[in-house]
């Protein structure tokens, strides 16, 4: 496995060593002391959650708050996705940048999301099934989120805007201000 540290500070994509032949493929997606050492951090994952989605649906830009803050390490088991993560750390170099990278069942990436982040992703394929790792459990009396139009991070989703589908929970987020007072 290769891992590549975006331009945010503990925000990796991480590629798989894929071993293919006429049979097809087999490769190790996930590997404790392996990610550990190639991240730099001791992260210990204790919930997987998977979603289906098609074409057009935008989850984000969510995260949970405090001591429930949520590490997630994030990949696609079938069809693409635009997937974001905003550095939303106090005092960090890159507070309020995003970084956005295509995840898809075909290119077998992950990108790793550590605590102190906002994350979303966009469907772009018809549909996708999109899968993650969190290392903290989740907490409704946690959440937070920012609308993912915010204009202030001003996130490309590189999808017509005629065709996102949000939530009504993402349609009525507050602002990136509203929540962090930026």
């Amino acid at each position: 496995m290769k891992a590549t540290e975006t331009k945010l500070k503990g925000c990796f994509i991480l590629e798989p060593a894929v071993f293919g032949d006429s049979r097809g493929y087999f490769f190790e997606s996930f590997n404790e002391n392996t990610f550990n050492q190639l991240t730099g951090t001791q992260t210990e994952f204790v919930q997987d959650n998977q979603s289906y989605s098609t074409r057009g649906v935008l989850r984000g830009l969510h995260a949970q708050a405090g001591e429930n803050a949520q590490a997630k390490l994030v990949r696609v088991l079938e069809g693409e996705v635009l997937d974001v993560a905003v550095d939303v750390r106090p005092g960090s170099a890159t507070y309020g940048e995003y970084v956005a990278v295509n995840l898809s069942a075909e290119n077998k990436l992950q990108l790793f999301v550590p605590r102190g982040f906002l994350h979303g992703f966009v469907v772009l394929s018809e549909t996708a099934t999109f899968f993650y790792k969190c290392d903290n459990f989740y907490n409704k009396e946690s959440e937070c989120g920012v609308h993912p139009f915010d204009a202030e991070l001003a996130v490309d989703w590189q999808i017509a805007l005629d065709e996102i589908q949000l939530s009504d929970k993402d349609k009525f987020a507050p602002s990136f201000k509203e929540v962090f007072g930026v």
